[in-house]
């Protein structure tokens, strides 16, 4: 039997039937088929953003620990909630689709990849670093707590290393006067003293301790890692912090990362040991990052953070007076935005607020 030519099978038979220019347009629409559904699946160098989970500062994480642990002190009973809020992002490849949804929705956000994760740093790397700046917000959120709720700013002990020297001798809060009779009066002193001294030693510590001062015996033990002389087994800051006598462990750290949690954190802490019940059992939330001198600063993704706050149940949201231009137009429905730039304003916002008197707003 004959094999049929092209021009004899039904369909080439009509195609080369058609005019040149009708051919010429099906086949350009043709390879424009080709090439849009070619150019929409091919992956692009960017990242969704969206609203992650919040975090009640006051209650416990998603596995049943508390986020704010107060050790040495009473803790508050505390009714409300003050939820930090988080955004997330979505690490799998997304193609020019997915850019196309993610930039028509309302609750997502995509952005260059290159702004979440810099060039040259690899997302681990990035990750490290979130953890790390958390790890630091953390510190300033207690000292800034500390001060807040009136504890002196002194050089001397932020921590007490467990079974070592100090254990059971010094105490966390105690200023640092003297040791083995030579000034300690700041981080510079305290070090030369100690490169000049031998492990084993038992010295004087005199120390400042609720207002009284105290002499007391410690034997000291090996110096810090790559350092020489010995040890006292505690924790001072560079210069001169809020002290507080009880130490505060802070959680999450497994968790989220960043450092825009530190508002949250440090009101937290006040509300858990402080004089004044900061929520009155009201839902607040919000976001920004703090300072050891309480200063409030902006922070990335907070339209997102609002979304996430609403969705979780607050009414009110602090947000950092250098993101005002960030929130407006940009509120849910139902959510009362307030405008902090230091700690001791939101305290005081939040006072007024119970108190329904007016609060500034973006």
């Amino acid at each position: 039997m004959a094999q049929p030519s092209w021009f004899t099978i039904p369909g080439v038979r009509g195609f080369l039937g058609l005019s040149r220019r009708v051919r010429a347009l099906l086949a350009a629409l043709v390879v424009f088929l080709v090439l849009f559904i070619l150019a929409i699946t091919m992956p692009v160098p960017y990242v969704e953003l969206s609203p992650g989970p919040t975090f009640n500062t006051l209650g416990t994480d998603g596995q049943g620990n508390a986020i704010i642990v107060i050790k040495g002190h009473a803790a508050n009973d505390t009714s409300g909630h003050l939820n930090m809020t988080t955004v997330d992002v979505s690490t799998a490849p997304m193609t020019a689709f997915d850019a196309i949804v993610g930039w028509l929705a309302h609750d997502k956000v995509v952005v260059p990849k290159a702004s979440v994760y810099p060039p040259g740093q690899t997302e681990q790397q990035t990750n490290q670093q979130n953890t790390q700046e958390f790890a630091a917000s953390q510190d300033s959120a207690t000292e800034a707590a500390a001060c807040q709720l009136g504890y002196p700013k002194a050089f001397g002990v932020l921590d007490v290393t467990a079974g070592g020297p100090a254990a059971g001798r010094l105490a966390l809060g105690d200023q640092l006067i003297s040791v083995d009779g030579k000034p300690t009066g700041n981080y510079s002193q305290l070090s030369s003293v100690m490169q000049a001294e031998t492990p084993g030693k038992s010295v004087p510590v005199v120390v400042k301790r609720g207002g009284t001062q105290q002499t007391i015996t410690v034997t000291l033990g090996q110096p810090p890692a790559k350092k020489k002389g010995a040890g006292l087994g505690i924790s001072v800051p560079q210069g001169q912090a809020c002290l507080l006598p009880f130490a505060v462990d802070l959680g999450l750290g497994n968790q989220i990362g960043g450092p825009s949690a530190g508002l949250m954190f440090a009101l937290g802490i006040m509300d858990k040991v402080g004089s004044v019940d900061l929520t009155h059992g009201k839902f607040i939330a919000g976001t920004g990052t703090i300072d050891p001198d309480g200063n409030v600063g902006p922070i990335g993704g907070i339209q997102l953070k609002m979304i996430a706050a609403r969705k979780a149940g607050a009414t009110v949201f602090l947000a950092p007076a250098g993101n005002c231009t960030d929130v407006r137009g940009a509120t849910p429905a139902g959510l009362d935005v307030v405008k902090v730039s230091k700690l001791s304003e939101a305290v005081a916002d939040l006072k007024s607020l119970n108190a329904g008197q007016p609060v500034p707003h973006c």
